[in-house]
């Protein structure tokens, strides 16, 4: 009914010559390409009259730098990864949510609340939780594969294909050394930079968009993947294994957030409103292939987005010491460059 509304009095307005998005009824939301479905975007302009202009980004850096240099403007919402937030909220380029607009706040799995980037869940909505995983061809593996440190293997020679995120890798491997994904010991980083510099051999490409087809053209042997990138390779080749790591799982929460100094605020907490609808809860997190962050979504979503119980623990990536964050860089420059990347 609410939607059969909208599209009359948006025809209404068209035949009176009025534009259907008038000042101040456009929301410009900035974040990955790909992160909503059409018809998600598509349902939220038909109900409210309100235009989205999608703008996307590479990386969260970039994110945060075009951020950093509006001096929180130009974007209404923004979703990104749980580490860049928190730099985004010390920076002051984050304002709270509005909760009398956002009343479906509680439909939220209190798992993926509190966490350290927001402990008194002011300022974020979650949009899907990750857990990158190993996944690897049995056919062309003669072993199997139970953890980060199998990548190191010989055996797989020229056959690795790993995202690009320096915070993620960097911290695969101090997982593979009985560490915490997080380290602040400029020595231990090096060590485990030494480390990475070994496995450089066995990589075939690092990418972060579409990393899944190595996998899936023969390119490589074994991947290590984003969730949506878990998702859409196994509906291609459900042969494939996927492994939960041994040495522990490294989670990660996105969250939207509102600029501190967003143009249309109240239309981006709208927005917010419409995403935690149970669902369209379910069309957004079936359609990037999160594990589903929204628990009033739980019942009508697919179970395979719902995190069971055995991997409900992992350690998040947070923000660490300007040193710290100097000596993963350091490594991750050595090693692209030992795997002959850019």
């Amino acid at each position: 009914m609410k939607k059969r509304i909208a599209a009359i009095c948006l025809a209404m307005a068209a035949a009176m010559g009025v534009s259907a998005a008038a000042e101040g009824d456009e929301m410009v939301l900035f974040t990955w390409q790909g992160m909503f479905p059409q018809e998600v975007l598509d349902g939220f302009t038909e109900e409210t009259g309100i235009k989205i202009i999608y703008s996307n980004f590479d990386t969260d850096e970039t994110m945060l730098e075009k951020l950093s240099q509006a001096k929180g403007g130009d974007y209404d919402l923004v979703i990104a990864d749980d580490y860049i937030i928190d730099q985004a909220v010390q920076e002051g380029l984050v304002s709270e949510i509005d909760k009398s607009i956002v009343s479906n706040f509680g439909n939220i799995n209190p798992l993926y609340q509190g966490q350290f980037y927001d402990p008194e869940d002011k300022y974020t909505v979650p949009y899907g939780a990750g857990i990158p995983l190993i996944v690897y061809d049995p056919e062309l593996v003669d072993f199997e594969i139970k953890g980060y440190n199998d990548l190191w293997n010989p055996e797989l020679e020229d056959s690795v294909a790993l995202t690009a995120n320096y915070r993620v890798i960097n911290g695969i491997t101090l997982l593979s050394m009985g560490k915490s994904m997080n380290e602040q010991d400029p020595e231990i980083i090096a060590q485990a930079g030494e480390k990475l510099l070994e496995l450089a051999p066995n990589v075939r490409l690092i990418q972060d968009d579409n990393t899944q087809n190595a996998l899936l053209n023969g390119e490589a042997s074994a991947a290590f993947l984003y969730t949506s990138q878990v998702t859409a390779v196994l509906a291609e080749n459900p042969d494939l294994k996927v492994v939960y790591p041994e040495e522990g799982l490294g989670f990660g929460i996105m969250g939207a957030f509102v600029p501190s100094q967003a143009p249309n605020a109240e239309a981006a907490n709208k927005f917010l409103n419409y995403i935690l609808e149970p669902e369209v809860a379910k069309q957004c997190m079936e359609y990037i292939g999160y594990y589903n962050t929204i628990g009033a979504a739980d019942d009508i979503v697919d179970p395979s987005l719902v995190v069971p119980d055995s991997v409900k623990k992992g350690e998040i990536i947070q923000n660490i010491s300007a040193e710290a964050d100097e000596a993963m860089n350091k490594n991750w420059t050595e090693f692209k460059a030992a795997c002959g990347a850019e």
